[in-house]
């Protein structure tokens, strides 16, 4: 199974940016993290972080022609408006889990609106760096049961 990871724009600012919603947890350990339980998990992760709402777009597309089966996304800000890295996840036919460390619904008012969530297969937010570890398991079990799923007829 392979599961991509992205990250959105200013997150390789994390451990820096904010701690105060954010933590201390850098990029790179929360990259880690993922990787040793995608291991335990028995799941390959790829992941990708970028400043550039076309870079992640090409990205997302590049997820469709790898044939990935799942995607975790964490966009930032781009969640609240980026109808165009919307229309690149809705072109995949995998899972796609959005996930964010800070609680965007106890957070500014134009947090609580996410242009992906129509498209999404669920949202995980508020638990800091462990969000992505509960948004990689969520991924992983809707994978799962996908499999699980006779064919349509």
């Amino acid at each position: 199974m392979k599961i991509l990871m992205l990250h959105g724009i200013n997150h390789n600012m994390f451990g820096k940016r904010d701690p105060k919603q954010y933590g201390t947890t850098t990029l790179d350990e929360i990259n880690t993290s993922l990787l040793t339980l995608g291991q335990a998990l028995g799941v390959e992760i790829e992941t990708f972080q970028t400043n550039h709402e076309g870079a992640m777009c090409e990205r997302i597309h590049q997820g469709y022609f790898d044939n990935v089966d799942a995607v975790l996304i964490n966009a930032g800000a781009w969640t609240h408006y980026s109808y165009g890295i919307r229309d690149a996840l809705a072109v995949l036919c995998c899972p796609v889990v959005e996930v964010h460390m800070s609680n965007i619904h106890a957070r500014e008012p134009f947090r609580h609106t996410s242009v992906f969530a129509e498209i999404v297969v669920g949202q995980i937010c508020g638990f800091g760096a462990n969000s992505y570890l509960l948004a990689l398991r969520a991924a992983v079990d809707a994978v799962r049961a996908r499999s699980a799923m006779p064919p349509a007829p």
